[in-house]
């Protein structure tokens, strides 16, 4: 989420960088190029101010190109004043008559354009206008110049035009300049709008972050995580207090229920006790014949009197709070197994294991112990005479596993979704001794301690389930 935000965020920035950026860019060049104009056009009037004009008008109207004879010094320093002009920016620049003949030229050859926007310009200052501002060079336009042409009106007549062309090498260069600083301040925003952009994700996203493992310590089992108080928008902030609030909520009504399971089985065993007694001295006085009706009576009240103690068991693993320690998996898997040995043997089931010498885990002894006892106990129960139950410890990265599998029937897919739900059973096992609370106390017990339980099937029949815990953290130096 916090790339897809930050990505949304940057694409914004780099929008408004472009849609300023991009105009400024363009107004600039525009700004350049206008300042070679207007100084084309200052330097055009100048040299028409100079032109001479004694008699020019009227050779002009009589169709003589020819000077006055007392303008020939003047002449002869436009000529000089062109030349030198031109040596000095590199521009073309020439002093036309109306028809085109050079008074003054730099260089000596240069005629007005035949085509183009030179010749168009000539025709409107011939027409008494200045010439329109020419079409914008840019730095990749390295073939475009810049021509200006200014007519010199005489007693309001055209009399000649000042033309220039200018090459565009050094506007070019100050265009792509500015260009550069342009980009190197939008550079430096976009530096500033990522910096900006991560704590501003930063701040939004924290109490989402904190929000989403509280949620995940809340499904595990972990029911006393909370979200802290902290940063954020302040609608993030009142869901935080509303999730803590319904999370307060939740765990009342579980405690209440919990309560409510521990009382009523502990309140049902004294009363079942005191019927299977009676029963049992009814049996006394009953006469001869009625002893399959009394033992199916007593089988029941026992079956009553397990699944009472199986809800009173699973009360007490939802209620208790182990503190997980360094606890050597391995050793203690092997304890068990020795234990259930005499049962495995009197049921003909080959009770076998395999691990290393040490898997040390974080784990509360007693409740690992009583969740493998109920998994042992499943396992034993459901496998056949003459199969074989294995257990393997195994140390992983983060974890260390012990994995119970037997021979059993197992489960379908759909069945394993389901195992370890409170008094689930398969319907293919209805007729099998059992509450259907053994699993479901084992996953208590493991998501007490931070631990977790699995199942997987086994082929070509079977079911295999891990008890899986943390490694300790390794010490710190």
């Amino acid at each position: 989420m916090r790339t897809r935000l930050l990505g949304i965020l940057l694409a914004l920035m780099l929008c408004v960088l472009a849609a300023l950026g991009l105009p400024l860019a363009a107004a600039v060049a525009a700004a350049q190029q206008t300042k070679v104009v207007v100084d084309r056009l200052d330097d055009a009037a100048r040299f028409a101010q100079d032109l001479p004009t004694s008699g020019t008008t009227d050779a002009a109207r009589k169709g003589d190109p020819g000077p006055a004879p007392g303008d020939l010094s003047r002449r002869n320093a436009i000529d000089a004043e062109v030349a030198r002009y031109h040596d000095l920016y590199g521009v073309r620049l020439g002093i036309f008559q109306r028809d085109g003949l050079p008074i003054a030229a730099a260089p000596k050859d240069w005629q007005v354009p035949s085509g183009g926007s030179g010749a168009q310009a000539f025709q409107e200052a011939l027409d008494g206008r200045r010439s329109h501002n020419p079409p914008q060079v840019w730095p990749w336009t390295d073939d475009r110049t810049i021509t200006v042409a200014t007519p010199v009106v005489r007693d309001g007549d055209v009399v000649a035009v000042v033309l220039s062309e200018s090459p565009t090498g050094a506007l070019r260069t100050r265009i792509l300049h500015s260009w550069l600083v342009i980009g190197a301040g939008e550079a430096a925003a976009m530096i500033v709008a990522v910096l900006l952009a991560v704590r501003l994700t930063e701040w939004v996203l924290r109490p989402v972050r904190t929000l989403d493992r509280a949620t995940h310590d809340i499904a595990t089992g972990r029911m006393a995580a909370r979200v802290a108080p902290g940063g954020g928008p302040p609608e993030l902030q009142r869901l935080a207090r509303s999730f803590n609030e319904m999370a307060d909520h939740v765990v009342l009504a579980m405690d209440q229920q919990k309560a409510f399971v521990a009382d009523a089985s502990h309140q049902l065993r004294n009363p079942l006790a005191a019927l299977l007694l009676r029963v049992e001295v009814l049996g006394l006085e009953l006469p001869e014949g009625h002893e399959e009706e009394l033992g199916g009576v007593r089988e029941e009240g026992v079956r009553l009197a397990r699944v009472l103690d199986d809800l009173l068991g699973l009360a007490t693993a939802e209620h208790a709070r182990p503190e997980p320690e360094p606890t050597d998996l391995a050793a203690l898997t092997l304890a068990r197994v020795d234990a259930w040995r005499p049962v495995a043997e009197q049921r003909g089931i080959e009770l076998r294991w395999d691990g290393p010498a040490l898997a040390l885990g974080m784990a509360d002894p007693i409740g690992f112990g009583s969740a493998l006892d109920a998994v042992l106990d499943n396992a034993l129960k459901f496998s056949p005479e003459g199969s074989r139950v294995r257990l393997r410890v195994a140390v992983r990265r983060e974890e260390v596993a012990v994995t119970v599998t037997d021979a059993g029937p197992g489960l379908t897919e759909e069945e394993l979704s389901r195992a370890g739900d409170r008094f689930w059973r398969s319907p293919r096992h209805q007729n099998v001794d059992g509450s259907g609370l053994g699993l479901s106390i084992a996953r208590t017990l493991l998501m007490a301690g931070g631990g977790s339980l699995g199942f997987a099937p086994v082929k070509p029949t079977g079911l295999a389930v891990t008890l899986a815990v943390p490694r300790p953290e390794p010490a710190k130096k």
